[in-house]
């Protein structure tokens, strides 16, 4: 038994894979062997993600088995030797498969015209008519040769009984080879033979494959590169400020603790907090922020964000693996190594698709001969069936639409971290938002300010700020930064006097000042002039009051509350237009949880939950049949984030919820949930329509080349044609999902050009 906590998990890089049925064999055989926990293998991105015990079985060994099936290895690393090699092997390839397609095509056009020719009335050179089969036998074993790596791999995996998209090119085109090779040695032997022959069958299909794979291996390369593009977002080298003088070393010697200086312009390399200066940042490569944020000493800075304005200085806090693009990135990786749960349904259809194929062919060529048809007729039928299968087309309709929905998501701030959110995500009918952090801003705000008819706002907020300015409490903060806002001018008061929670008190202009709680003004006041209707009705949104009181009068209420963030109400009325049901969940008081409610306009309140309560009520919600996404920010809500169908975080709350959560969303922008289930939803629409294209051509595709229409038309499908629409229903499924690029959320998505 494999001990889960000794697993070690890596990713390696394969190329030579041809079809969904390689990445099925790779997978079958990896998972038999000893000391493998899994092994994923995604078609599309050429990788396999692995977990295994590394004291039953090295990565060496796994590299060599999967070699060993015919496939070349290379292991996944961002170092640049590895990853240079890698590139220039895959550009190696393409230039290698444009060179063969032009060949072929270069063979095939005297063979196409010598063969069919004569149907079309063409006239043909006496010459050519003599030596016409010789000529094709020579042309078509050029294209064979060129060919060969089909042939080789399609052989040996016959051989292994692995049979894969190669080992039904391999049978066809030799059947219709060696079946004319006969017939033109009994020709040129002088032997009476009255039988066609294949050889532009046995061509043509190896041209349109060798042109289906070449524009296949360009289009394959696009779905992936916006994980590219991440990548290369950083910077490759960084200035540090060492002993008072400018070091430029590479990004990779960079450790944390070392001042950085970045100038107007220049990448920010890695993660850290502003020591010194004050610019303005572009994160929208990270964040998908289109408008440029303010940084000052304090602030956050992202690696691979461009600085715009200023020169700042700060010190590393994040770097290597740690930086939120490597975070990033592997949040991407993770979601290609997690399959949909239909993409397992897709699996096992393609690791048997081979061998049905093959049965299908067979029997076919068989019921043909028994019908009374020709060893020619049923020759041709056998050859149709073996091409127009397309295990190809199966196997890129989930990965190619599940790349490109997590790359374009984490180009704009939203990390979907497995292709089991991309699927739950369509399904979501109710959406419970936690309130503190969530939906406000989790910090209290100055939201009324009242006063007696003969005092002026300003002095209020002036008086209570003057009071409050070297106070660390939160509700003194909410009023020092009103203060700011309205840009006035602080007093210096003077013997100023705590009272822990009662308030504060101080004199100023030799007045003595109250400031804080309705019991403290009612134990050194003798009454409170301000109409009790409007303490009431603060008191029933669920604000604090604050009250001033000068010289024994009270002059003015501030009141303070936890105020909504920008977009909350707009993204409640987006989901509820998409239909699904909004419910919000607070540990607060009724009052405050239904007067924030109502200013969001969600009708279902569960307020005063205990943290770990919330879970309990996420339950409850799915016992009644609903599918519920849970966005949530903090420590409390990662039972609930779990809990939920479908867990939403926001990348500013705490680590645990991000780790819990299913989708991160980068920036504080609640409009982000909207346009993270649409993308999912839309990007699951895709693996959809792939997969109905993918298994509508081959249901209907294979019974018309096995003849199904012959005894009614009087038509046989031509094998050279099987060939063109095989090749057409691979690029079909992945032109389909390369349109995803035009997704338009009701938020629209900010679409970060590679520079």
């Amino acid at each position: 038994m494999i001990d889960s906590r000794a697993m070690k998990q890596d990713v390696l890089k394969i190329s030579g894979m041809r079809c969904a049925a390689c990445a099925a064999n790779i997978e079958n055989v990896l998972r038999k062997t000893h000391g493998m926990k899994s092994a994923n293998v995604n078609f599309a991105s050429e990788k396999v993600y692995l977990e295994f015990d590394p004291t039953e079985i090295s990565i060496a060994k796994i590299r060599e088995i999967i070699e060993d099936l015919g496939y070349r290895v290379y292991t996944e690393t961002f170092e640049e030797e590895e990853k240079k090699f890698f590139e220039e092997a895959k550009a190696e390839e393409t230039k290698k498969l444009k060179k063969r397609f032009i060949f072929t095509l270069i063979c095939s056009l005297p063979i196409m015209y010598i063969a069919m020719g004569e149907h079309l009335n063409v006239p043909i050179p006496e010459l050519l008519e003599l030596y016409g089969d010789l000529i094709q036998l020579v042309l078509t074993t050029a294209v064979i040769i060129a060919c060969a790596e089909i042939w080789i791999s399609g052989l040996k995996n016959l051989i292994r009984l692995l049979p894969n998209m190669d080992s039904l090119i391999f049978i066809g085109t030799a059947t219709s080879y060696f079946y004319s090779l006969i017939i033109s040695i009994m020709e040129l032997s002088k032997t009476k033979v009255d039988a066609p022959i294949y050889y532009e069958s046995a061509t043509l299909i190896l041209v349109f494959i060798s042109f289906g794979r070449y524009l296949e291996g360009i289009t394959k390369s696009k779905t992936s590169e916006s994980i590219e593009a991440l990548i290369n977002l950083q910077s490759k080298e960084a200035t540090i400020i060492k002993d008072n003088e400018e070091i430029k070393i590479p990004i990779s010697k960079v450790v944390v603790g070392d001042v950085i200086l970045v100038r107007p312009g220049e990448k920010i390399p890695v993660d850290g907090v502003v020591i010194d200066g004050y610019s303005f940042v572009d994160e929208k490569a990270i964040t998908g922020e289109s408008i440029p944020v303010e940084k000052k000493k304090g602030n956050k800075v992202i690696g691979a964000t461009i600085n715009k304005t200023g020169i700042l200085k700060f010190r590393a806090t994040g770097v290597g693996k740690d930086t939120v693009l490597a975070q990033t990135i592997k949040a991407v990786e993770d979601a290609m190594r997690t399959k949909p749960p239909i993409q397992h349904l897709v699996d096992k259809v393609s690791f048997y698709f081979v061998p049905f194929v093959i049965g299908i062919a067979v029997l076919s060529f068989v019921g043909w001969i028994l019908y009374g048809k020709s060893f020619a007729f049923s020759l041709q039928v056998f050859v149709a069936v073996l091409i127009i299968a397309c295990p190809c087309a199966l196997g890129l309709a989930t990965p190619t639409a599940v790349i490109m929905g997590v790359g374009l998501a984490a180009k704009n701030g939203i990390l979907i971290k497995s292709g089991k959110a991309l699927e739950i995500a369509r399904s979501v009918d109710t959406v419970v938002f936690d309130k503190t952090g969530t939906l406000t801003r989790g910090e209290p705000s100055v939201t009324d300010i009242i006063q007696t008819d003969d005092i002026e706002k300003n002095y209020i907020v002036q008086l209570a700020a003057s009071l409050e300015k070297n106070s660390g409490h939160p509700l003194a903060q909410a009023i020092v930064n009103k203060a700011k806002q309205m840009k006035i001018n602080l007093l210096e008061a003077e013997k100023v006097q705590v009272m822990p929670g009662y308030g504060i008190s101080a004199e100023l202009d030799d007045k003595k000042i109250f400031l804080g709680s309705k019991k403290l003004m009612l134990d050194n006041l003798t009454n409170i002039p301000i109409a009790q209707d409007a303490i009431t009705s603060l008191e029933n949104q669920g604000k604090t009051a604050i009250f001033l009181a000068q010289n024994g009068d009270i002059i003015g209420i501030i009141a303070v509350a936890d105020t909504l963030k920008d977009h909350a109400r707009e993204t409640v009325q987006m989901l509820k237009k998409m239909g699904k049901k909004i419910a919000m969940i607070t540990g607060d008081s009724k009052i405050v949880a239904e007067n924030i409610a109502q200013q969001a306009g969600i009708d279902e309140v569960i307020a005063e939950i205990l943290p770990h309560d919330k879970s309990v009520e996420i339950k409850k919600l799915q016992q009644k049949g609903h599918v519920v996404a849970m966005v949530g920010d903090g420590i409390n809500d990662a039972p609930a984030l779990a809990q939920a169908d479908l867990g939403i975080a926001l990348g500013s709350g705490t680590d645990v919820a991000i780790e819990t959560g299913d989708i991160i969303l980068l920036k504080d922008d609640l409009r982000d949930v909207v346009t993270a289930l649409e993308l999912s939803s839309y990007t699951f629409k895709k693996i959809s329509q792939n997969l109905f294209w993918a298994f509508f051509y081959n249901i209907t595709a294979i019974p018309i080349a096995a003849g199904v229409l012959y005894p009614f038309t009087g038509w046989l499908l031509n094998p050279s044609i099987a060939a063109a629409a095989m090749a057409l229903s691979s690029l079909s499924v992945v032109s389909n999902t390369l349109l995803m690029k035009n997704f338009k959320s009701e938020k629209p998505l900010i679409i970060v050009e590679r520079a």
